[in-house]
């Protein structure tokens, strides 16, 4: 198994060598051990790579997009994108969290019928949900029904058609990821849709076309449907590969009343981390919208760490659950926390101090954001400190109090927002979010401590808890 490892260390100086090569042992054992866990770190290296790609991508199409269209019309393209993604994570009705855990469940106790139910189902319904929605959201704005400002009106109904695909590119990724098809999973949503977007927004200026929100909307809606399609006939080979078909066995009841707490979830959180934004564009301008998103954009590659190690590790903590594993839980748990904390820490005192100079590559105005970027970052470190612990929680029965976690933590960001931003303006905003993630983190932490009797925090314990069965 050492063989690659052997040869490139005697390649190495003497000095060298001694610890060089177990890191390259521990490299080449990542790569080609069967294991679970290997498996689970080779994912979680795929989905960083793909996200540390997508956060550089997104940040240079972001760049891209705010010098052609100017901070005005950038503003009202982001906070429609922003709205966007909030509602399509609101129509599936936790349909994608849920697809991750009952998929991983099905598939390691071998029960294809309730598996094609599952990837039938939550497909079946995002879809009419989402479509449905989509039409009445045109149909309102086309017959004036919504008091919008004239500028946001378009962008939006070119939205509202773009939302089905967005939604359902959504529960695909939750299908795909328990089978460790991270590329399939990720790379259309985090790298194809927003080349898609960029390339045919490049394309419209150049054939003439006036760079406006509207013109990226337009760009948004043709990359969104390209890439959606793609990856749905990808994704339906590759599982008529890998599972038999069966006749599918619909469990409608039980798999709503596991996926209400984890749309509870999945909604709150999806506002808790984009409350900011939308009350900035309700209440300031728009290009405040477009200088408060900047920072966002940024910072995205700090929080993408978060991500990577959230959908690498929640099948696996459904798995150790479903076959309760408690020591396997307990270690993991621990893995993945310091996965997230410690990369994130590095690239929050990265950011803290090239800030700036990234918002300069936006434009001058763009500068004002290093101030409230900077309370942002530490919000986003102090919640990597916790690790993925709301996919803990879902992923092990206890959804209903990660939810109420979220109604807390969203009614302090709120509270928070409406009370600072009047005063303080954009930094207000980012004081409030950094507020709600501090108090997100502690409630998250305690929940676990309580619930699973697990140390869900980057410093350990001294006298920690073991796991029981009653807890599980």
């Amino acid at each position: 198994m050492n063989r690659f490892a052997d040869r490139i260390g005697n390649l190495l100086p003497a000095r060298v060598r001694s610890r060089g090569v177990p890191l390259l042992e521990k490299m080449e054992r990542i790569l080609t051990d069967k294991s679970e866990e290997a498996s689970s770190q080779r994912t979680a290296l795929v989905v960083f790579t793909i996200r540390v790609a997508s956060a550089v991508l997104a940040f240079a199409s972001q760049v891209l997009l705010a010098r052609w269209m100017g901070s005005f019309e950038y503003g009202i393209f982001v906070a429609v994108w922003t709205g966007l993604i909030i509602v399509a994570t609101l129509v599936s009705f936790g349909m994608p969290t849920a697809a991750v855990r009952f998929v991983a469940r099905y598939k390691q106790r071998k029960r294809p019928a309730y598996l094609w139910g599952m990837v039938r189902g939550s497909l079946g319904i995002t879809a009419m949900s989402s479509f449905g929605l989509g039409i009445l959201g045109f149909l309102l704005i086309y017959f004036s029904a919504l008091p919008l400002p004239d500028h946001f009106q378009t962008p939006i109904m070119l939205a509202t058609l773009c939302l089905p695909v967005v939604a359902l590119t959504n529960v695909m990724e939750g299908i795909g990821r328990p089978f460790n098809w991270s590329l399939l999973s990720f790379l259309p949503t985090f790298i194809f849709r927003p080349i898609g977007i960029l390339v045919l927004m490049a394309v419209a200026l150049v054939l003439g076309a006036t760079s406006t929100a509207i013109t990226a909307m337009v760009a948004t809606v043709l990359a969104t449907y390209l890439v959606g399609i793609w990856q749905y006939l990808r994704l339906q080979n590759k599982l008529g590969k890998a599972v038999p078909f069966v006749k599918p066995s619909y469990r409608l009841k039980n798999w709503f009343l596991i996926a209400l707490p984890i749309f509870l979830v999945e909604s709150f959180y999806v506002l808790l981390t984009s409350m900011d934004v939308l009350f900035v564009s309700f209440m300031m301008k728009p290009e405040d919208t477009a200088v408060y998103f900047a920072s966002t954009k940024i910072l995205a590659l700090v929080h993408f760490v978060y991500f990577a190690v959230r959908a690498a590790a929640s099948h696996r903590y459904s798995a150790y659950h479903a076959s309760r594993n408690f020591e396997g839980l307990r270690e993991f748990v621990g893995k993945s926390i310091a996965w997230t904390f410690w990369p994130s820490l590095f690239l929050g005192v990265f950011m803290i101090a090239t800030g700036k100079y990234f918002l300069m590559l936006f434009g001058n105005e763009f500068v004002a954001g290093v101030s409230f970027l900077y309370i942002l970052v530490i919000g986003i470190v102090i919640r990597a400190s916790v690790g993925p612990a709301e996919s803990l929680l879902v992923m092990t029965n206890n959804q209903k109090s990660c939810a109420w976690v979220y109604v807390l933590a969203l009614f302090v960001n709120v509270t928070l927002n409406l009370s600072l931003i009047p005063s303080f303006g954009l930094n207000g905003a980012a004081i409030a979010t950094a507020v709600a993630m501090v108090f997100e983190s502690a409630a998250l932490y305690t929940i676990i401590r309580h619930k699973l009797s697990l140390h869900a925090f980057i410093v350990p314990a001294r006298n920690d808890v073991q796991p029981t069965g009653e807890a599980f």
